[in-house]
């Protein structure tokens, strides 16, 4: 069993900049981690993900150029930094770990993933 925790969330005017981070209860290396997002009355959508060995890094088309995917294996920690941010971003982000090496056409696919965090609030308004 695998526990992830997020942190890093809060409220930030639109244009500004936060950095949410995943931590795991268990060694990161053997694990993709995603990044997922819930708005109030919409689904669940994948964000960013990022290969185990941090090689492969995936983007959901609207936050490319924005938000920007890293691990550091050595802390057990994976990181989302998010800038420039929109009012649309306003959401619960959640992070997520699977045993599969991700691919274009399923990373962002929520049965891909084995474990799940409980989520950290991002609220992006002036």
């Amino acid at each position: 069993q695998v526990q992830l925790v997020e942190s890093g969330g809060g409220l930030v005017q639109p244009g500004g900049s936060l950095r949410l981070s995943c931590t795991t209860s268990t060694s990161t290396y053997y694990y993709t981690i995603g990044w997922f997002r819930q708005a109030p009355g919409k689904e669940r959508e994948g964000v960013s993900c990022i290969s185990s060995s941090g090689g492969s890094t995936y983007y959901a088309d609207s936050v490319k150029g924005r938000f920007t995917i890293s691990r550091d294996n050595a802390k057990n920690t994976v990181y989302l930094q998010m800038n420039s941010l929109k009012p649309e971003d306003t959401a619960v982000y959640y992070c997520a770990a699977s045993f599969r090496a991700p691919a274009r056409r399923y990373w962002s696919s929520q049965g891909q993933y084995d474990y799940w965090g409980q989520g950290t609030q991002v609220t992006v308004s002036s």
